[in-house]
């Protein structure tokens, strides 16, 4: 009897475990499928884009007009940006892939600066049409090899899920013809100089060298486990870390700690040169509200004055409450300048006022000393550069990085029309409008009829 339980009982256990693991496969599945889906719409919809700016360049050098023109110019930078952006999208940040990245950025700064100038007073010149026609040839070349690859992962049936665990792992693949061909693409690319974009252009895409640059020793893993132990809410927190792939240009020990009843995790990113924390993820439920918008935001600058930021010299920039978290933004400033490219951004539980995010990701890639120049327009004079319909009520000066990539000096307008607040930033040496914002409005509140 007891035996015919226990074999009862065992057998329900099998077919439990059996059915439990029959589920986790069909989930793996589902997101290996997904992922997979995603990379196939970026790769052919890049493919699709690349054919488009081949034609789009194409057209421009049967243009003279400003009329048809700088809607065509601003259709290639519309064009580029989008490309780029489905690069970014493909498992290839394991590989070296910035000779195309930075192709594609370059096409859409020269159409960019091309198609807000007066064509009419300043058409193209010989030189630039020339570079146009090289741009062109090239994205032909591109354009052929897209093409290619296409062709090999429709007849094929390769899957870009391969390629990303290829990346990663390092390994010899016995089928690469994607990675191989994408090399391909990139030692094309690379051929194309930048100087043959014309003598009057200046590349303002700033080249991403990672942390490389921070000062301090390198680091041990053993070492990144003990600055991450500082972050840990007690000594009971299990700690893994991982070094950062060996192709990637962000040399980062990837660190997760986690509490025995796993109901917390804190993810981390702590840079290999001098031990600078990255970023802090916190992932844990926030219980009821005990303290204000006001104290979150001094447990913030505490935590920032633990880890060796100089507090004085950081202004809040944002400070906003959504649901049971405050989220802050600090700014440094030097010589009453605000510098938005180092910004720091934060967001603090408000029901212990514990930190559970934390970005330092563009101080750190952006922080140096610079040579702030003087405005060249006064105050005055930049407030001729704005709608005569807003009320400016504070005036500032902000180094701010525009459309372009570029750090320029700007005045920093907070102004009004009616009930509505705007950010301006016009540009202190040229008086060009830079950028305009629209600040959020409280939120109504809705109550139940």
């Amino acid at each position: 009897m007891i035996r015919g339980i226990l074999i009862a009982v065992l057998g329900i256990a099998i077919v439990g475990t059996s059915y439990w693991g029959y589920k986790e496969h069909q989930e793996k599945d589902a997101v290996l499928l997904h992922a997979e889906n995603n990379y196939q719409r970026a790769f052919h919809d890049l493919t699709y884009q690349v054919d488009q700016l081949h034609d789009k360049i194409g057209t421009t050098l049967a243009m003279n007009s400003k009329k048809s023109l700088s809607p065509a110019l601003v259709d290639v930078w519309r064009i580029t940006a989008e490309a780029h952006n489905n690069v970014s999208q493909l498992p290839l940040t394991l590989m070296p892939f910035n000779k195309t990245e930075e192709f594609l950025s370059n096409i859409g700064d020269f159409s960019y600066k091309a198609s807000i100038r007066d064509l009419d007073q300043k058409p193209l010149d010989e030189k630039e049409y020339s570079s146009l026609n090289k741009l062109y040839q090239k994205s032909e070349d591109i354009q052929n090899e897209l093409r290619h690859v296409q062709h090999l992962v429709m007849s094929k049936n390769l899957r870009w899920m391969d390629v990303e665990m290829a990346l990663a792992s390092d390994e010899k693949q016995s089928d690469n013809t994607i990675i191989n061909s994408f090399k391909t693409v990139e030692k094309n690319v690379g051929s194309f100089s930048e100087s043959e974009f014309g003598p009057t252009f200046t590349s303002t895409k700033k080249e991403d060298k990672g942390f490389t640059h921070l000062k301090g020793k390198q680091i041990t893993e053993q070492e990144a486990k003990n600055i991450a132990q500082r972050f840990a809410p007690d000594d009971n927190y299990s700690i893994k870390v991982n070094k950062s792939g060996k192709k990637t240009n962000r040399d980062v020990y990837s660190v997760s700690m986690k509490d025995p009843d796993q109901k917390a995790a804190i993810y981390m990113d702590i840079t290999q040169k001098g031990g600078h924390p990255v970023y802090l993820i916190q992932n844990r439920e926030v219980n009821k509200q005990k303290i204000s918008l006001n104290d979150a935001s001094n447990k913030a600058l505490a935590f920032l004055k633990k880890n060796g930021y100089e507090t004085k010299d950081l202004e809040i920039d944002e400070s906003a409450q959504y649901d049971k978290i405050g989220v802050f933004s600090y700014v440094p400033v030097e010589k009453n300048v605000r510098l938005y490219p180092e910004a720091i951004r934060m967001k603090v539980a408000l029901d212990d006022g514990e930190v559970v995010g934390f970005s330092a990701r563009d101080f750190l890639a952006a922080h140096r000393t610079r040579d702030i120049p003087k405005p060249a327009l006064s105050v005055d004079e930049a407030k001729e550069k704005l709608n005569k319909n807003v009320d400016v009520k504070e005036t500032r000066l902000a180094i701010i990085t525009n459309e372009l990539g570029k750090e320029v000096l700007c005045y920093e307008m907070l102004g009004t029309i009616e009930n509505d607040t705007y950010r301006m930033f016009i540009n202190a040496d040229d008086g060009t409008e830079e950028n305009v914002e629209k600040l959020k409005n409280a939120e109504p509140i809705y109550k139940d009829l």
